[in-house]
């Protein structure tokens, strides 16, 4: 099984502290976040300037983690594709086609992005919900173009809390903008409320890049680490060998004091799921 950290887990060490880290316990595989002390840019929902985030500086976190082992598999951007302003998305957009650029230079094959948020205004609001759909469809179809071009593929995170509440609707909106590079950053956590454990993989599953290790109570508003929430992590391990077998299962909302321990956890249901 491929299990892995996102790097945003040790913002207190650097790039290499971070890869030895994970190295040393058996965590093989990483969103890659440039959230570390030697790569400060990681701002969620947002953007920070790259412009000092050259191809070959980038070339040289990411050779990092592999010459420790460690398989990058995605570059998590993260980034807010639904603002009204049409100003704020537009840079957004620019940030985030660079983020595509920097992937594609680099040969990670997957960049990652939630839908994004008004901050106070979180989640379906009946009188914006068209027009906000209608925003990430035109913001994912010309990302998708750019994607498209560089050879890499664009993962969403959707969540309850978002535009995108349901594996259903993540499934919907992959069909309408028809486009092979569209997949999916399962996160369980981010369903569990709206979807079971069986109805993500029955509508994602073909469509999966990678998924987070992530729990949460179905009343919950935060995630909490496996083994913590309503998930039933057997069951879900046992959806996962069925439908998403290899792809990296890349833990979140871990520390450098409790990964081992979510690590184990995670082991154990897996073991329960193939007994």
């Amino acid at each position: 099984m491929n299990i892995g950290v996102v790097t945003r887990s040790f913002p207190e060490f650097s790039n290499e502290e971070t890869a030895r880290f994970m190295a040393d316990r058996g965590l093989l595989s990483t969103e890659l976040c440039f959230s570390q002390t030697d790569s400060k840019y990681w701002v969620y929902n947002g953007r920070s300037d790259l412009s000092d985030m050259t191809d070959d500086r980038a070339a040289g976190i990411v050779a990092t983690y592999r010459d420790a082992g460690i398989e990058v598999s995605v570059l998590g951007v993260f980034t807010n594709m639904i603002d009204p302003d049409e100003e704020e998305r537009e840079a957004n957009l620019v940030y985030f086609e660079r983020m595509v650029d920097i992937a594609s230079a680099t040969g990670i094959p997957t960049v990652a992005t939630e839908c994004g948020f008004i901050p106070g205004r979180r989640g379906i609001n009946a009188d914006t919900y068209e027009e906000d759909f209608d925003r990430i469809k035109a913001s994912l179809a010309r990302l998708l173009a750019h994607a498209e071009k560089r050879g890499v593929d664009i993962a969403l995170e959707a969540c309850v809390l978002d535009v995108v509440p349901s594996a259903k609707r993540a499934r919907d909106l992959i069909a309408q903008l028809g486009s092979d590079r569209l997949k999916v950053l399962l996160d369980p956590a981010n369903f569990i409320a709206n979807s079971s454990e069986e109805d993500m993989f029955r509508y994602l599953g073909p469509h999966i890049a990678y998924l987070h290790g992530k729990d949460r109570k179905v009343n919950d508003q935060r995630g909490r680490i496996v083994g913590d929430g309503d998930i039933d992590w057997p069951l879900f391990m046992r959806l996962y060998h069925e439908h998403a077998e290899g792809k990296p299962i890349i833990f979140e909302y871990v520390t450098r004091d409790n990964v081992e321990m979510v690590r184990d956890r995670l082991l154990e249901a897996d073991r329960a799921a193939t007994s």
